[in-house]
């Protein structure tokens, strides 16, 4: 019996416009914020994975074109990138480059640094970026919108290369969302174990 699709299995087309919008206008970079903002509310307020196991677009994406599109090679996702160390390991890797991202934005809202139109791939090959028009708004408002698509498009790569190489949610296992949003729950049902 085939399961009833409801709007939120749809979700997968959002993330593709915004990767797609990107190219298109850096700008709309600023639409991803809602990708870090709402797993953790879900989290914070609900204490559970519900966004992750129904509302991410990303891993919908992923599941699509693994299964639906043949492209995963359905592999077992090794040990080392389930275990804790690399989980918590790549989150922290991972908030260290949103910190300087972050940083990057200040030194060129303080005007310490000029606006670099360039989109960093793997946070090392950068790509110039300059056929947007950015002038529109302040230099700061564009070097976030740079620095911040520069994380979800290599996110997004990231998981592309290991979703062809394993399952098609590998990237599941070792999102650094997922594992702040797993981590709140774990405290929070802790919390909750220790005022009963």
């Amino acid at each position: 019996m085939r399961q009833q699709k409801h709007w939120y299995d749809y979700l997968w087309i959002v993330t593709t416009i915004y990767l797609i919008l990107g190219f298109f206008n850096i700008l709309f970079a600023w639409i991803g914020i809602l990708c870090f903002i709402l797993p953790l509310l879900f989290a914070l307020i609900g204490g559970n994975k519900h966004y992750c196991n129904h509302y991410c677009g990303r891993g919908q994406l992923f599941a699509l074109l693994g299964n639906q599109l043949h492209l995963s090679a359905h592999r077992s996702i090794p040990s080392w990138i389930r275990s804790k160390w690399f989980r918590y390991g790549f989150l922290l890797f991972f908030l260290t480059m949103f910190g300087n991202m972050l940083f990057s934005t200040y030194l060129v809202f303080s005007e310490a640094r000029g606006l670099k139109e360039v989109v960093t791939l793997f946070w090392t090959f950068k790509l110039p970026w300059e056929w947007t028009d950015v002038s529109i708004v302040s230099p700061w408002v564009a070097q976030f919108s740079f620095g911040f698509y520069s994380l979800m498009l290599t996110s997004a790569l990231l998981g592309l290369i290991t979703m062809a190489l394993y399952k098609p949610r590998s990237w599941c296992v070792y999102c650094p969302m997922g594992t702040m949003t797993q981590g709140i729950c774990q405290l929070r049902h802790k919390a909750t174990k220790g005022t009963e």
